[in-house]
């Protein structure tokens, strides 16, 4: 295993010679990317209907071509979803990511291609273990097994004679890994695709725990349920016990600030690292690169081509973007990508803004629109508006104002939502309200539902009761009562929550919890 993981460290970071190609010229990387994307593609129906043969400039390319919602972009997408092919890709789509949906549905279906695959999935996956042994020579990763929690997948429910699937970016990405990779990793594929999260867990607990786990890769809400449950199965006190050369856990699609304290007691090693990526249905985007900072470095080789609208333009009539070279630091923007599985000019709904211009170095500041994302769950505001207007209906109340953000994991406690709500009529049953209102965001929201499932990863939700006039006292404690001053719906994080409670309990709002 010592030669292996010597080749396999040499073999690693001979990728950095092919970054450092981007990092010196990575405006002509892009620009030669941009023409490759438009020349492959413009024979599909979507390149034919917007002229991709004559487009030659960024600029003919805005000016031709709108940008694309999901919705927009849907019926194109519904198309490979029914078998037929070169809509918006010219190679065969038979792969689809899905994830959590938007106002018209409960979940999305991002294509996937095999270039998208091989040259952005899979290359973004190389490229972070290049960078991380390049950053940590003495790496002893591969003298054992990589765990990876993902998700599911399933046969394509749209096409009854297609040979095509669907399911987590994550087990999309499993599915097709070459066969030297999945000896790499554990649990088997059967386990680590199941679709019944608590069984999963459990198979996944107790397969593992014969393993040499060198390294974890997931989200931090599924990892902490494994590890707790690892624990409890071996009476261990923290997971070094278990996997006593682990040393690396690789995460990304939530923020991982709420978990560091959590992680630091289950995984007490001073020499454990932590390594965030910024991957998603869509693509693989950044990799943090360096060991002093969470900031990730822009992917710029992957097919995938970037614009960015300004934040403050972003429900303009026709935002205008701008092109890499044209970025500033310390700014809001909106992320647009156009890739090699046929997504143009589409906004992912991410706001990312620079720390870096040399090279080009990101964080992820949030979602285009309100949202809790603190679980992987991805709770926008129209599934929280359609969800408290179905519980109002089933116990007869109407709805003043309302906040809504997360409650964090804990030690002997699960994550969940905490809401305060102020009413005009209080629901006849204060119980069957929190009941429906659970029950509806499970209904419109598969990702929700997925971690809801069993109380594996979130408890119900906890709402205050707040008494009438608590939103007026605090908007005007906070100087922004009246104008265009709203009460902010979905956070988050917890500022809004802990200072309306503040507020609530020094003055006796009455704060009634259920």
């Amino acid at each position: 295993m010592e030669i292996i993981n010597s080749i396999m460290n040499w073999v690693m970071k001979k990728r950095i010679h092919d970054i450092d190609l981007f990092l010196k010229y990575p405006i002509e990387v892009q620009n030669e990317l941009f023409t490759k994307l438009l020349k492959t593609a413009k024979k599909t129906e979507f390149g034919k209907e917007y002229g991709f043969s004559d487009i030659e400039t960024f600029r003919e390319f805005k000016q031709r071509v709108p940008l694309f919602t999901y919705e927009n972009i849907f019926p194109y997408i519904e198309k490979l979803l029914n078998g037929q092919q070169n809509i918006l890709w010219p190679s065969e789509i038979k792969w689809f990511a899905k994830s959590s949906g938007t106002t018209n549905s409960k979940s999305k279906f991002i294509p996937v291609s095999q270039e998208a695959l091989t040259d952005c999935h899979f290359k973004g996956g190389k490229d972070m273990l290049s960078i991380y042994f390049n950053n940590h020579p003495s790496s002893k990763m591969f003298t054992g097994k990589g765990l990876a929690i993902g998700g599911s997948q399933q046969i394509n429910q749209f096409d009854s004679n297609s040979n095509s699937y669907y399911g987590d970016v994550s087990a999309v990405i499993m599915s097709n890994l070459p066969f030297w990779a999945q000896l790499a990793r554990t649990p088997t594929l059967e386990i680590a695709l199941m679709s019944e999260w608590e069984e999963k867990i459990e198979r996944m607990a107790k397969t593992t725990i014969e393993e040499n786990v060198t390294n974890i890769v997931g989200i931090p809400t599924w990892t902490v349920v494994l590890l707790k449950r690892i624990l409890e199965i071996t009476d261990k006190k923290h997971i070094h016990e278990v996997w006593p050369n682990l040393e690396v856990f690789v995460h990304g699609a939530v923020s991982f600030e709420p978990y560091k304290a959590l992680f630091k007691k289950l995984a007490p090693s001073p020499n454990m690292k932590y390594l965030e990526t910024y991957n998603a249905s869509e693509g693989f985007f950044g990799i943090q690169d360096q060991n002093n900072s969470s900031d990730l470095l822009l992917m710029l080789d992957y097919g995938i081509f970037y614009e960015f609208i300004p934040l403050e333009n972003i429900y303009d009539e026709t935002p205008e973007t701008v092109g890499l070279e044209d970025v500033e630091l310390n700014k809001n923007y909106a992320l647009v990508i156009s890739t090699n599985s046929g997504l143009w000019r589409y906004m992912i709904g991410d706001t990312v803004k620079f720390t870096c211009l040399d090279p080009f170095r990101i964080k992820i500041t949030g979602r285009t629109k309100h949202f809790i994302n603190a679980f992987g769950e991805e709770l926008i505001i129209e599934n929280a508006e359609s969800a408290i207007k179905k519980a109002c209906e089933k116990t007869h109340a109407t709805i003043g104002d309302y906040t809504a953000g997360p409650r964090y994991i804990g030690e002997g406690s699960k994550g969940g939502h905490e809401w305060i709500i102020e009413f005009n009529e209080i629901p006849e049953n204060q119980n069957k309200f929190v009941e429906v209102l659970d029950k509806s965001l499970m209904e419109i929201n598969s990702d929700y539902e997925a971690k809801r499932y069993k109380d594996i990863a979130l408890e119900a939700p906890v709402i205050h009761f707040a008494e009438p006039g608590t939103f007026h006292k605090w908007m005007k404690k906070r100087g922004k009562l009246g104008g265009q001053h709203k009460v902010p719906r979905l956070s988050n994080n917890r500022d809004f929550l802990d200072d309306i409670i503040s507020l609530m309990n020094e003055n006796g709002l009455g704060l009634k919890s259920k």
